[in-house]
């Protein structure tokens, strides 16, 4: 199975840390993306190779009212 990336690995952060910082859950996040809480889960475990497509991110962007900017970090 393949490893998330270093870079994956903090989008992922970044979404977390704007999900937090709304009050979003990550229920919310799976019910925004047509997904399941468990895979949400998974995407924001080291130990599943699950991650946030484009499309995922401009979804979050859209229901948790920031930009998809949001979610790049600070390399």
């Amino acid at each position: 199975m393949a490893e998330k990336t270093d870079f994956e690995i903090a989008v992922i952060n970044e979404v977390r840390k704007v999900r937090k910082s709304k009050g979003f859950s990550q229920d919310d996040l799976a019910m925004f993306l047509n997904l399941t809480r468990g895979f949400i889960g998974q995407i924001e475990s080291p130990k599943f190779a699950s991650k946030y497509n484009v499309n995922h991110l401009g979804i979050l962007a859209k229901e948790m009212n920031c930009s998809p900017k949001d979610f790049m970090p600070d390399l």
